[in-house]
């Protein structure tokens, strides 16, 4: 089902002037991103446009905006040193392709394994990110054309239309909410520092800084279909595949977990297989028809949402309203004192970062905290893929710590002589040697019962621990008897096998992470 906006005129008018303001947003960061890159800005300008129109049509999140992002930006910017932007549009296209893939075959449920400390060391990470981005803004070149930080006059004018900026985002909505607040914030500002004569720094003054030219403009026309020209041969694809790997894995890692986020700012579900399937479509329109391609961006997404917009229409009205500035309106564009853009993004940062997370400090496990510190460091640091990959992975290693200490045992000798071990706990990778530390083959008497009732056993290598443990009683010439196995673990041992009670009635029935039964 398609639904464009939710139903009532006052839906329509908040989608579309939300999605005016992040369209406002999107050009001095798409013009970032695609120097980054090391590609022209209409590049950049082109990927935010078709990633933002065709993810809002056929994405699984209504109102997350796409576009070039900086995490993508950096893993191309190899590839267009060596061996040129064609290369990279064709890169694109298979990374379209592969995350297409990842939708059709409904891989994108697995960001559900993402925990939470890994997931607030990402936001909090990004909210670093992004404020550390917007400092390049508070430099400018000096006379020898080194970038040099702004002092005096020009300083304190930045910080004023900042601060304007944030104060009219903070406060308007306490007498209307008619207008996006940062809309009016932007449009505000503009109008004060040109009827002022203000010497501040424009969208365009850091286009052309960027670029080094003084005639550089953000106009210019429709994007235009053409194969990338790259020779179709094996070569190629063992170029383009290790790139298109890792810009498909940043993608949808960044894109999937800013879903998430929205999600739960607006206590709704977006469908991650769909957003799979919209992010691949939307990179590979784009390696056709020239642009840098994209993921999701929070900054703008979380811009959409606090500004009113929900539906798919924000979306689309914010490609739309940035196509039509490179055709109609590049001249009042670059008008726009970069302070208001800059002020937008603050406002973004305090609304990103989770306060809540110095609080918690004392009140959750360390190991929890320590994680979200990590994640957030590795996504200032390195890049969110990466980050979110350790974090994920320290999260499983603590996991596996903390239960592999829940395996206990109840010892005790029954009215026969026979000393009875009843297990409690998973036996698995992490808990094997815990496992055996439990018997004392040398001292126990010459019969032994292992209950397994209320223990179960997860993978080979607790398999292997029950096979050890017989050959430890064995050595010793005394007899081990084990009882509730699931038939699968009778299967699989192989010097133990023979010791184990089959009880139908009470045995258990489970599975065993092992090769063999695959």
């Amino acid at each position: 089902m398609f639904q464009l906006t939710c139903p009532g005129r006052q839906c329509v008018k908040n989608d579309v002037l939300s999605g005016l303001t992040v369209a406002l947003a999107l050009v001095p960061e798409a013009v970032a991103f695609a120097f980054v890159a090391g590609v022209e800005p209409m590049v950049g300008l082109y990927g935010a446009f078709m990633m933002g129109l065709i993810t809002a049509i056929l994405g699984g999140r209504p109102g997350m905006i796409s576009g070039a992002t900086g995490a993508m930006a950096v893993v191309m910017v190899a590839l267009v040193s060596s061996h040129g932007v064609q290369y990279l549009f064709a890169a694109i296209v298979l990374t379209g392709v592969i995350q297409a893939l990842a939708g059709v075959l409904r891989l994108g449920k697995f960001i559900r394994l993402v925990p939470y400390p890994v997931m607030l060391g990402f936001v909090n990470g990004l909210a670093i990110v992004i404020f550390l981005a917007q400092l390049q803004h508070f430099q400018a070149p000096d006379a020898s054309g080194e970038l040099a930080w702004l002092s005096g006059t020009p300083l304190w004018t930045l910080l004023g239309l900042a601060a304007l900026t944030m104060a009219i985002i903070h406060f308007l909505p306490r007498f209307t909410v008619a207008v996006p607040a940062s809309l009016a914030a932007i449009v505000v500002v503009t109008l004060l520092a040109i009827s002022l004569g203000l010497d501040t720094r424009s969208v365009v003054d850091v286009l052309r800084d960027m670029s080094g030219d003084p005639a550089a403009t953000i106009a210019g026309g429709l994007p235009s279909f053409s194969i990338p020209a790259v020779p179709l041969t094996w070569e190629t694809l063992e170029i383009i595949l290790p790139y298109s790997l890792i810009l498909a894995g940043v993608g949808l890692i960044e894109s999937l977990l800013t879903l998430s986020l929205i999600d739960e700012i607006t206590e709704t579900r977006g469908r991650g297989n769909r957003e799979c399937v919209g992010q691949g479509v939307a990179n590979t329109v784009n390696g056709f028809f020239g642009g840098m391609g994209g993921c999701a961006m929070i900054g703008q997404s979380l811009i959409n949402i606090n500004s009113g917009g929900r539906g798919r229409l924000s979306g689309i009205s914010a490609a739309l309203f940035l196509l039509a500035f490179i055709l109609f309106a590049s001249g009042l564009i670059e008008l726009i004192p970069i302070a208001a853009l800059v002020g937008v993004m603050f406002i973004v940062v305090l609304g990103t970062f989770e306060w809540a997370t110095f609080r918690m400090i004392g009140k959750v496990p360390l190991p929890d905290i320590m994680t979200t510190i990590l994640v957030a460091a590795i996504t200032v640091v390195a890049d969110l893929a990466i980050a979110v990959i350790v974090g994920v992975i320290v999260s499983a290693l603590v996991f596996a710590w903390e239960h592999a200490k829940q395996m206990q045992a109840k010892a005790y000798v029954n009215e026969e002589g026979t000393k009875i071990y009843e297990l409690s706990g998973p036996l698995f990778f992490g808990s094997v040697q815990h496992f055996q530390d439990l018997f004392d083959p040398r001292n126990d008497p010459d019969e032994v019962v292992v209950d397994f009732y209320d223990s179960r056993v997860a993978d080979h290598s607790g398999i292997e621990a029950i096979d050890t443990l017989a050959e430890r009683y064995q050595r010793h010439g005394k007899s081990l008897h084990l009882k509730h196995l699931s038939e699968e673990c009778r299967d699989l041992l192989e010097k133990a096998g023979d010791l184990v009670e089959v009880n139908l009635v009470e045995d258990p029935r489970y599975h065993v992470a092992d090769d063999r039964l695959a």
